[in-house]
C-alpha cells in the first residue's frame, strides 16, 4: 500500500470516465462499497446521499455497447479497502 493520503470520498462517484462524478483521484486506491450490510463489487456508480446504486443488468449492452443498468435503493456505504 503506497504512503500518498486518501481523498475523502465524495458522495456521488462513478466508475465511467465521461460522467461528470468521475474523481480519477480515488480509483489510484482501492474502494469498496456495502450495500445494505452486504458488500458489492459490481456497482458502476453510487450516491450516499440519495441511497441508491447503479449495477450492470446483467450481459446486457445498450447500443453504444456499454452495459444497461439498474438502480437500486437502499442504504449505502463507501470505505477504502485496506
Amino acid at each position: 500500500m503506497s504512503d500518498t493520503p486518501t481523498p475523502p470520498l465524495p458522495d456521488r462517484l462513478s466508475v465511467d470516465p465521461r460522467s461528470p462524478h468521475h474523481v480519477a483521484a480515488i480509483f489510484e486506491h482501492e474502494i469498496g462499497i456495502r450495500f445494505n450490510d452486504q458488500e458489492r463489487s459490481d456497482v458502476e456508480e453510487y450516491c450516499i446521499s440519495e441511497g441508491w446504486i447503479r449495477v450492470p443488468a446483467g450481459k446486457t449492452l445498450d447500443r453504444k455497447g456499454r452495459p444497461l443498468t439498474i438502480k437500486l435503493k437502499g442504504k449505502v456505504e463507501a470505505f477504502y479497502k485496506k
